[in-house]
């Protein structure tokens, strides 16, 4: 596989904090335009490696590429835009949905142009709801959407999704998972998303990587976690690492 077939490449990169060695070693390459799922236990340095693709950390050691160039060669705003980011609980300002969907361009001193935020709201399957309505109004499930939506105010050739269907209930999840695979394949967005469900993983990556105490340890295409090889791998699976 060639480095332009790669939205995010990582070599032997390590992170640590207050004594703690949280990433060890990431070696590895996120395909460009798939949906890749990131599974592993609690404290296996998920969401640690998200916050390096998005310049929220910086490594200790090692390198991260995104798109073949180095990180560190853009500047916070720029990666920004090209990298976005969207959480289990999806963070709110008081007010509109108009408000919220505009608040990153706000931040950039642009404005969000009233056609734009209606096809964001189409794009997320929200287009029957009033920008003016009040986001405290909103369902769990509607607020992820626009959470998502807000995420794609910058049009990033990365999202990175964070357990953002974990507090949903069924219906909802269905909706979003529905969501980002259509954003996926419609426009071409790299998903990067770390999800607690294996069955989740399985469903709608394409690829997997397995996390387990800041390493690596088995990647591959998402149908791997029904055979893993990695002895670690096959109890998670099992649920007897947790």
């Amino acid at each position: 596989m060639t480095n332009d077939a790669n939205a995010i490449t990582f070599e032997n990169v390590n992170y640590g904090t207050d004594g703690i060695h949280i990433l060890k070693n990431i070696t590895g390459a996120i395909t460009e335009g798939k949906i890749t799922t990131v599974v592993g236990p609690s404290g296996a340095g998920k969401t640690t490696l998200f916050k390096l693709c998005n310049g929220l950390q910086s490594p200790d050691s090692g390198t991260i590429n995104i798109q073949g160039k180095p990180i560190d060669s853009y500047n916070p705003v720029e990666l920004r835009r090209k990298v976005g980011i969207a959480l289990q609980n999806a963070t709110m300002i008081s007010g509109s949905i108009r408000k919220n969907l505009e608040l990153p361009l706000k931040l950039q001193g642009h404005e969000l142009p009233e056609e734009r935020a209606g096809e964001l709201l189409n794009i997320v399957g929200l287009h029957d709801v009033s920008l003016e309505k009040k986001t405290k109004d909103l369902s769990g499930g509607q607020q992820q959407k626009l959470s998502i939506a807000r995420t794609l105010v910058n049009q990033p050739d990365i999202l990175l999704l964070d357990e953002i269907t974990s507090s949903l209930d069924s219906v909802s999840r269905q909706d979003v998972e529905e969501l980002i695979t259509r954003i996926s394949r419609e426009y071409g967005t790299t998903i990067l998303w770390i999800t607690h469900s294996l069955q989740q993983a399985i469903t709608i990556g394409d690829e997997t990587w397995v996390m387990m105490d800041g390493e690596v340890v088995e990647t591959g295409p998402s149908n791997f976690l029904k055979h893993p090889q990695n002895d670690r791998v096959k109890q998670f699976v099992r649920g007897e690492i947790e």
